[in-house]
């Protein structure tokens, strides 16, 4: 059973999911402490909304380990699987994600600066997602391209699996990834947010 880490000076305790109420922002609130220095939590969590949708974002020491329109708690749930540490509230750590976004959207960045973690993605994933960081602002490539570009001209499934699954929408932008001329292909966020995405570039 998923359990969500909650340190206070001094102790450690901990409050099973099933136990909570309420949305996922409210309960990291709640159950992360007021830090001071090395106490803040190894991993911030938090959302975020867009013009595409509600973002969840997650940020590592290594980089942005989650940008997605996936479910909140099942992202949540994935990060302390896969990963695991203490994930807990800390909007100061989101900020500087929170700001590239945002220009984003408003049209003044067209390239993310942030590292990223990839670490919820699996070896072949990586493969495909570094590919697709290589897409230009305002172009688009297919499946079919990606496949062979990595040396998998086979693999159309696993590369569309792949870009679907993208767990740093935006930072990687596989909304770039098209099925093919006149059909924009699956998309984490829904085929609107894909839709608004290639449009918004494009403009």
């Amino acid at each position: 059973m998923l359990r969500y880490a909650a340190l206070e000076p001094g102790e450690g305790k901990c409050m099973d999911a099933s136990a909570a109420s309420g949305d996922l922002e409210a309960l990291l609130r709640v159950t992360s402490p007021t830090y001071v220095g090395e106490s803040a939590p190894d991993i911030a969590f938090g959302t975020h909304e867009t013009p595409a949708g509600l973002l969840v974002l997650a940020v590592t020491a290594r980089g942005v380990i989650a940008a997605t329109f996936d479910d909140e708690h099942a992202v949540y749930e994935r990060i302390y699987r896969e990963v695991g540490s203490f994930i807990g509230h800390d909007p100061k750590r989101l900020d500087p994600l929170k700001r590239e976004i945002d220009a984003y959207f408003e049209r003044r960045l067209r390239t993310f600066t942030l590292p990223f973690d990839l670490r919820l993605a699996t070896p072949f994933a990586r493969s495909v997602l570094q590919m697709i960081t290589s897409v230009p602002y305002g172009t688009t490539t297919t499946y079919a391209e990606v496949a062979a570009r990595i040396g998998r001209p086979q693999a159309l499934r696993a590369v569309a699996n792949a870009v679907t699954e993208n767990p740093v929408c935006l930072l990687v932008p596989c909304h770039r990834v098209v099925e093919g001329p006149g059909s924009p292909g699956a998309y984490a966020g829904g085929k609107a947010a894909k839709e608004l995405l290639l449009t918004m570039e494009i403009a």
